[in-house]
């Protein structure tokens, strides 16, 4: 104890006075920070660090409404004594002083301090000036924030979206609104509560019921959903007349249990399908031998009929005993007949050219393996590669199934990036257990918990809460109330009569997933091979690598 205070004793007056700061800057208490402050002007020559740490301690206290003018007060009285030392602020200052003059509502100073750290800036040091705007109603002001915010890179989260949504319905700004429903979509699997509230308040409103086409080309909103991935069209508000917002909840198989309408799985859209798929192959040859992989490619543009891959390493490896090189083609059968019996097509199965060497040793196998090749549905990846890239490219390229229980968190799956790649993985990826040696395939969700716009114009929107079962999770079922007028009666005719709404599978036809989920009463295949389709002749597959 005597040591303690001893060593307490002989601190300097810089190190106390750091000590005493950051215990005012952990406890966020203002009063004494102020005390510490007055007493050290004479004493202490102040740094970056001090002149923060007190601007922190002013940001935090404006909550305060006690201790707000005081904390105003102080931080631009720190922040001018940080100017008068030529010390020049730094992100984390003007973060501090962007919020102290939100907190006066000087949206306008805020948004200039925070440009002057250019692309320095983060999401919190433009978030005090856009939610100025916001609470002073000033929408314009806001879309300039997002908008400047975009140019140096800067990704929305849902609180700006949420809160430039809000500003748009508050100043009825329909074309904004419909952007930032659509911005929310993207950004967020769910709406919180308060957003669901500013959604209902939009579709409540007067305006909401008068913009909209009366009359819109089906056609084209229905090549922009396939276009799109499914869930959405983009091309603005659709019928016009009262809404009915009503909370819901959705089937297992998807349907909305309010209005009937079906949702589907939301796949990524066809430019971004085509971009991963230049991605992947990118990555893939500058990691791979470049002509292996180009070999590959040409390959499967010659056989592209296709509904499924099948990551043979992951389901011949699934409960073996890997250190003893156990690998079960009973399992990879199983999952082979299983596609087959859902879809009457062969998928393709990807495997690593020594793993299919090894199998010919085997003389029960080398039939059925010879057969596979010889009817191009097995590929032999080249010795030294990854066959990650194949079953990936294959997958994404061709716009099919992919079985595999590899959750794609290694490595060269961080390169792809993480937004889309999750939404790819949703829609196409299956898994799979064997459950007493027969195989369960666990196949995509019917439907994706995200807001989802159809091609009548109706809006579904899910609800975050702490439902435990997806079946209990709450939506706004978003309507158009039936009108009355003759024009609009013809229009729902025509509508119900030549517009069904597309189901999950007919969104995803890109995909051919329909046959995965609407053949299950197929009869299975009874032996390894079966009945195959006719193909056209195409250049045979006559080794494991060809």
């Amino acid at each position: 104890m005597d040591k303690a205070k001893k060593k307490k004793r002989n601190l300097t007056p810089e190190v106390q006075f750091r000590l005493n700061l950051d215990n005012c800057s952990k406890t966020k208490d203002l009063l004494t920070a102020i005390t510490l402050y007055e007493s050290a002007l004479s004493t202490i020559r102040f740094t970056n660090n001090h002149f923060n740490s007190f601007l922190y301690i002013c940001s935090n206290a404006v909550s305060n409404p006690l201790m707000k003018d005081a904390a105003i007060e102080f931080g631009f009285r720190i922040f001018e004594h940080m100017g008068m030392c030529n010390i020049s602020p730094n992100e984390a200052t003007v973060t501090a002083v962007a919020r102290l003059a939100a907190a006066i509502d000087d949206g306008d100073k805020s948004f200039e301090l925070a440009k002057g750290v250019g692309s320095c800036g983060k999401l919190r040091t433009y978030g005090p000036g856009l939610f100025c705007f916001v609470k002073m109603g000033q929408a314009d002001k806001a879309y300039e924030v997002e908008e400047h915010m975009r140019s140096i890179g800067l990704q929305l989260e849902d609180a700006e979206l949420v809160g430039l949504l809000k500003v748009s319905v508050e100043k009825e700004r329909e074309e904004k609104v419909y952007q930032y429903l659509h911005k929310l979509r993207m950004s967020v699997r769910s709406v919180s509560e308060s957003a669901a509230e500013i959604i209902q308040n939009w579709f409540g409103r007067e305006v909401a019921s008068k913009v909209g086409l009366s009359n819109w080309d089906i056609g084209q909103v229905k090549e922009a959903i396939l276009q799109n991935g499914g869930g959405w069209h983009g091309l603005g508000w659709i019928g016009k007349g009262t809404w009915l917002v009503k909370r819901s909840q959705i089937s297992p198989d998807g349907k909305c249990l309010t209005c009937g309408e079906q949702l589907v799985c939301v796949d990524i859209d066809r430019a971004e399908t085509e971009r991963f798929a230049v991605s992947v192959a990118s990555l893939a040859m500058e990691r791979e031998v470049h002509s292996n992989f180009k070999e590959f490619q040409d390959w499967l543009e010659k056989h592209s009929d296709y509904e499924a891959v099948v990551d043979a390493a992951n389901v011949g490896l699934f409960q073996q005993n890997f250190a003893e090189g156990g690998f079960s083609i009973p399992q990879l059968v199983a999952v082979v007949k299983e596609l087959h019996s859902r879809s009457n097509k062969w998928p393709l199965i990807i495997l690593h050219n020594k793993r299919v060497r090894t199998l010919f040793e085997n003389a029960g196998y080398r039939e059925l393996l010879e057969e596979w090749i010889n009817e191009k549905i097995l590929y032999g990846t080249p010795f030294g590669s990854n066959d990650d890239w194949y079953w990936l490219y294959a997958a994404v390229k061709h716009k099919c199934l992919l079985v595999t229980n590899d959750e794609m968190r290694d490595h060269i799956f961080e390169l792809l990036g993480s937004s889309f790649f999750a939404r790819w993985k949703e829609r196409h990826q299956a898994k799979y257990t064997f459950v007493k040696g027969d195989i369960q395939l666990l196949m995509p969700p019917t439907y994706s918990v995200v807001i989802q716009e159809s091609e009548n114009g109706s809006w579904h929107v899910p609800v975050a809460g702490e439902a435990v079962e997806e079946s209990s999770r709450t939506w706004l079922c978003i309507t158009r109330q039936a009108s009355c007028e003759s024009d609009n009666k013809q229009h729902a005719s025509i509508e119900a009569s030549q517009v069904p709404v597309l189901n999950s599978d007919q969104i995803a036809n890109s995909c051919h997933s329909d046959s995965f989920t609407s053949q299950n009463g197929l009869n299975r295949c009874s032996g390894l091979a079966g009945k195959r389709k006719e193909r056209s002749p195409s250049p045979s597959h006559s080794s494991p690598q060809s």
